[in-house]
């Protein structure tokens, strides 16, 4: 349902890209060290790429008739590629 890509850019950062291939709108949350947050409403298909702190943390939130749902969590590290957490 959902592609993304890890890529390591030196200097802590981490390239990250997320595809959101889902029918329905979805909110992407980045959470990392230092206070860094990053939030971004992604339509069917569309495709975003930042780059964020080691080890930080991506939210994938969807919405349903009762309100937002945990869709996936996704862990950032250039050790282990990409982690994805139970929900």
């Amino acid at each position: 349902m959902f592609n993304r890509w890890v890529f390591f850019s030196g200097f802590g950062m981490i390239e990250f890209s997320y595809k959101n291939e889902g029918s329905r709108m979805v909110v992407l949350r980045c959470i990392g060290p230092s206070n860094f947050f990053l939030e971004r409403v992604l339509f069917p298909t569309d495709i975003l790429t930042f780059l964020a702190p080691n080890d930080s943390r991506v939210e994938i939130w969807g919405n349903e008739l009762y309100g937002p749902k945990l869709e996936e969590r996704i862990r950032i590290s250039h050790e282990s590629e990409d982690t994805t957490l139970v929900a």
